[in-house]
């Protein structure tokens, strides 16, 4: 694929997978991106996984037509991104690793202590000369592993971004880059939100005209759109209002609470996400959570603990560092309800949060009260 004259793609589609690390469905796959530089010298940016070693080697081949390239520049050492760089150093013996120290002691846990005997360390803020152009490495500690750089073309302005700015989906799905990416972000990369923010500002000194993650398409058209929804992320504001209620039912009087929760706010023009927590794609409900400013958590009492889907949510945010929002509690128990407590004591560990005054106590079946409860709790949501 031809990004520049001088820049080309050389990456593969995955369309086999079905979780990507293992816990993120991924219905249109996902792409695991390479890139080659062409100057005096040639640099192939970062490999593919493992299963696509052949294919990326073939495409490196078609780029540079029996040519050999100098260097393989490693910016991040996830296997889904350095699986090969053992099988690309048998085939360009002469080769140079280009990366950090960090990526190298990796590297050798990998492959053994005998991978890369040509290298260069680079550090934060140094260059690879490539003969008419050059490349500027910018650490990114924990955006998402510590290993990781990025690097800046400065002939083409590209940035090559490594994890930052990727998102699920193969290069031929047609899908919303918005929706995808804040789902891989979240998941993948949410609890880093200071290094992303660190990273950020380094990026901010630079003049980009284009972003080449290693998954997703290249983006060269409205960064500012692209930037601004990353500072958003990392900086866990809120994207859009709107209100979140994620429920776990047995009977389906939970569920019942949290649907009339539902109708009473949307009659109000608030917009409300409302999911389901044992069927529902639970990075898509995380997702959509750090998106909107409210959150409704509805369960039931269960063994003297909240239902397991809804002990598993509120495990992933309490792990994605979710803040600076407004919580409310939808509580069910037939003799001691007790899920209120429960979800409160699991989000100790998050920052910022604003519990709601109201809340709505269910003793086993939804009655008057508690539909005046909820009324009072869509008024207070509803501001």
């Amino acid at each position: 694929m031809f990004i520049l004259d001088t820049v080309f793609y050389a990456g593969v589609n995955d369309r086999k997978v079905d979780l990507f690390e293992g816990q993120y469905p991924v219905p249109n796959g996902i792409s695991y991106n390479s890139y080659i530089i062409k100057g005096e010298k040639i640099a192939v940016m970062d490999s593919v996984d493992q299963n696509f070693g052949e294919e990326w080697l073939k495409n490196i081949g078609n780029v540079l037509g029996g040519k050999a390239p100098d260097y393989i520049v490693v910016l991040h050492m996830e296997p889904d991104h350095s699986a090969n760089i053992n099988a690309f150093l048998e085939k360009y013996p002469t080769a140079t690793v280009v990366s950090s120290s960090k990526a190298f002691a990796m590297m050798e846990n990998f492959f053994g202590k005998g991978i890369a005997k040509n290298r260069i360390e680079v550090k934060d803020g140094e260059k690879l000369d490539l003969g008419g152009r050059s490349l500027t490495f910018v650490a990114a500690p924990m955006v998402h592993w510590p290993e990781v750089m990025v690097a800046y073309d400065d002939k083409d302005k590209i940035l090559f971004s490594a994890d930052a700015f990727g998102k699920f989906g193969d290069l031929n799905s047609d899908e919303p880059w918005d929706d995808e990416a804040r789902r891989y972000y979240i998941g993948i990369v949410g609890k880093y939100g200071a290094q992303a923010q660190a990273l950020l500002k380094k990026a901010a000194a630079l003049d980009i005209a284009k972003i080449c993650p290693l998954h997703g398409e290249v983006l060269d058209k409205d960064l500012a759109h692209y930037i601004s929804l990353y500072n958003t992320w990392s900086s866990y504001a809120v994207e859009k209002e709107g209100v979140v209620i994620a429920y776990a039912s047995v009977y389906g009087n939970t569920a019942k609470a949290a649907n009339l929760l539902k109708e009473k706010l949307e009659a109000k023009g608030v917009c409300v996400a409302l999911y389901d927590l044992a069927r529902a794609d639970r990075s898509l409900v995380l997702a959509e959570t750090f998106r909107y400013g409210k959150l409704v958590l509805a369960s039931m009492t269960y063994n003297g603990d909240v239902f397991p889907f809804m002990r598993y949510f509120i495990g992933d945010l309490v792990e994605h560092n979710y803040q600076n929002r407004t919580v409310a509690f939808i509580e069910n128990g037939s003799w001691a309800p007790m899920a209120k407590k429960k979800m409160t004591d699991m989000l100790a560990g998050c920052k910022n949060l604003t519990f709601a005054e109201n809340s709505v106590k269910i003793v086993s079946a939804v009655n008057e009260q508690n539909i005046n409860e909820i009324e009072n709790l869509a008024e207070e949501l509803g501001k």
